[in-house]
């Protein structure tokens, strides 16, 4: 049987996650674009928390995947925006 690992622990990204996730939700589930890059720079605002975390080490065990996930994020919402201002 498998058992699922632990996820990241850091208490920024466990306070931050939550609204990340809504976030995303809300852009998935809009329509117009010009509401999904509305959403979209809230999103770069809430993963900028975790990209300008003050205990961010390198070699975190938490912070690397969490660095890596609001990177990704951050990319996502910057092509969000971009098509917007294409359209």
């Amino acid at each position: 049987m498998h058992t699922k690992e632990p996820g990241i622990q850091c208490p920024t990204f466990l306070k931050q996650e939550p609204g990340i996730n809504k976030l995303t939700e809300s852009i998935n589930q809009a329509e117009p674009v010009h509401e999904k890059a509305a959403l979209a720079l809230e999103l770069q605002k809430e993963v900028n928390v975790l990209l300008e975390c003050p205990d961010y080490k390198s070699d975190g065990v938490d912070c690397r995947p969490c660095h890596f996930l609001a990177t990704v994020r951050k990319r996502v919402a910057d092509v969000i925006i971009l098509a917007r201002k294409l359209a």
